[in-house]
């Protein structure tokens, strides 16, 4: 039986489910955290890639996290200004701050390895590539990923 009488919806809330699951296994069982941590890393990757990149990830995402993706989105090319880590980092930051402290970097590389594990691996790397070299250091690359370090 369906819990909400339509598939599509019963589809997309497991799958959110999975998702929020794997980032709260590294940041503790937290829902609201981890759905906020979500939001703010996408927003601010999301906010830094070409505008038709941006909306080819936003195709592979499930419908809720596609709706969580595009929520207040203005299109513009001037995002891509965030040439650094440390500004990518300050963006999730500044979105998490209404929540229990999280450590920002965790949150982004745990989330990162979300996308890794659940989109496309081809749309992965064309992302990736379109970042640049110290915002990609960030993203994990193989099962358990690498740590960033931001610098001093």
């Amino acid at each position: 039986m369906s819990a909400t009488g339509l598939d599509v919806f019963d589809k997309t809330l497991q799958t959110t489910n999975i998702w929020l699951d794997e980032i709260m296994a590294k940041l503790g069982p937290d829902r609201q955290v981890a759905w906020h941590v979500l939001t703010a890393v996408l927003h601010a990757l999301r906010d830094r890639l070409p505008i038709g990149l941006a909306v080819h990830l936003g195709a592979q995402l499930p419908l809720l996290v596609r709706g969580l993706y595009y929520d207040q989105w203005r299109s513009s090319e001037q995002a891509l200004k965030k040439r650094s880590a440390e500004q990518f980092l300050d963006q999730v930051s500044q979105r998490l701050r209404d929540i229990r402290p999280v450590n920002v970097v965790d949150a982004t590389q745990v989330t990162l390895q979300v996308l890794n594990h659940h989109v496309d691996p081809h749309q992965i790397k064309k992302v990736r590539q379109a970042l640049p070299e110290n915002i990609r250091a960030l993203w994990p690359t193989g099962a358990e990923g690498r740590r960033f370090e931001p610098a001093a």
